[in-house]
């Protein structure tokens, strides 16, 4: 398990990665760099990062899940319902692969537009 520092305008979160196979090629590119998109209560970013879809990969997640999508190439960031939800839990859009947690206030996470500059790096 490695711990990350997400960081978004003065946004300061701190999450962990899991030991999983997509979170360990996200830890070897990092530090990673991007735009965010939000998506309902989803933030993602496109990365570098090629995975396939793991065994366990799910559609229905928990708030404060990162998890990396496979068609998109991207790292997500889920804190609420997204247009696919049924519930008031998060959604992604087609199955993704949960590669850590974020440890903090999730409401914060509503405070990043679209198109504003992320970072995540090992700490």
């Amino acid at each position: 398990m490695k711990k990350v520092l997400i960081t978004c305008g003065r946004l300061e979160i701190e999450a962990e990665l899991f030991d999983t196979k997509t979170a360990k090629l996200i830890i070897n590119e990092t530090p990673l760099s991007g735009t965010t998109s939000i998506w309902g209560g989803e933030i993602y970013f496109p990365v570098s990062v090629v995975a396939e879809l793991e065994e366990d990969a799910t559609e229905e997640v928990e708030g404060g899940t990162l998890a990396y999508w496979p068609p998109g190439k991207a790292f997500c960031i889920f804190f609420g319902p997204t247009p696919v939800s049924s519930t008031s839990k998060p959604r992604a859009y087609s199955p993704v692969n949960v590669i850590g947690k974020i440890h903090g206030n999730l409401e914060d996470l509503r405070s990043i537009s679209q198109d504003e500059p992320i970072k995540v790096e090992l700490i």
